[in-house]
């Protein structure tokens, strides 16, 4: 591992055998900030932990986990399971069983998950849910057709996207306005009137300001994204229960709504380590100085 601005790079090292836990995450902000909660309560509890922050996306990640590279990555559970080739549900419980079972001939295991989840969104101005008595996606259906809808260019050939959204409600909308992937371009649109639904992610801070609301998902066409911690086996059968006890501890209180909590700091210029442990310290965890 080469050390690089408070973080370290997989290298052809394997990270298993040494006292330290190696903990990993994908290269954008949540990601690094909830590796950092989870190796920062495992500091707590007196293991010595390893950071390899910003890999790089899941085709990277999920290698250098089956390895020994790294041995513990917050993963987003129905994301991770359709990547080696299982079927999401929008059901947290039968997808996180179907995870364990996946996982286990990669020599790995999936950990308790947390309630939080961060999974599409489907957003329409708060006023908009009023004036048209909108709840859930099933209730947008008669008004589809006078709506613009907004979401990434790949979003009209995606299952879960607007291809979804057609086959699973039925939804036709009035036209469809090429956007980014539930940035700011699509919340200026969604406030600015330019389209009537955006596709956001549950743990975006926008979500929670009042001018929007997200629409259910009645008919579960989203997968369940719990966040989970994916481990080495061999790593937890070397550090035992109190590793497994550390982790689920986290895990237990991470809820959606301080992701947005925490994103919505993390945008503001925080770092991922002060982020993580400003969440820790508020509910009580023992952290180590720093």
């Amino acid at each position: 591992m080469a050390a690089c601005d408070h973080e370290t790079v997989p290298g052809e090292t394997t990270a298993i055998g040494d006292d330290a836990i190696t903990v990993a995450s994908f290269d954008f902000p949540e990601s690094r900030v909830l590796a950092e909660i989870y190796a920062q309560a495992l500091e707590g509890r007196g293991f010595r932990v390893e950071r390899a922050l910003g890999i790089g996306p899941r085709e990277l990640v999920e290698p250098a986990l089956q390895r020994g590279l790294v041995e513990l990555v917050p993963e987003y559970a129905g994301s991770a399971l359709t990547f080696i080739g299982g079927s999401a549900s929008s059901d947290g419980d039968v997808t996180h069983h179907q995870l364990v079972s996946a996982l286990g001939s990669r020599g790995l295991t999936a950990l308790s998950p947390a309630p939080a989840q961060d999974r599409n969104a489907f957003a329409v101005l708060a006023t908009t849910a009023e004036d048209l008595g909108i709840r859930t996606l099933s209730d947008l259906v008669p008004h589809a057709g006078e709506i613009a809808f907004g979401g990434p260019t790949e979003c009209e050939q995606r299952d879960l996207c607007l291809r979804g959204l057609e086959g699973a409600y039925g939804l036709r909308f009035k036209e469809f306005v090429p956007l980014d992937a539930g940035g700011p371009l699509t919340i200026q649109a969604l406030l600015g009137g330019t389209i009537g639904v955006g596709l956001l992610f549950t743990s975006d801070p926008a979500i929670d300001g009042g001018d929007l609301v997200e629409l259910v998902d009645d008919r579960g066409l989203q997968p369940a994204e719990n966040v989970t911690p994916v481990v080495l086996q061999s790593t937890l059968e070397r550090f035992g229960s109190r590793f497994a006890d550390a982790v689920n501890s986290v895990s237990a209180l991470l809820r959606t709504s301080d992701l947005r909590q925490m994103n919505a700091a993390l945008a503001a210029g925080r770092s991922p380590f002060a982020v993580a442990r400003a969440w820790l310290l508020a509910r009580g965890f023992a952290v180590s100085p720093g």
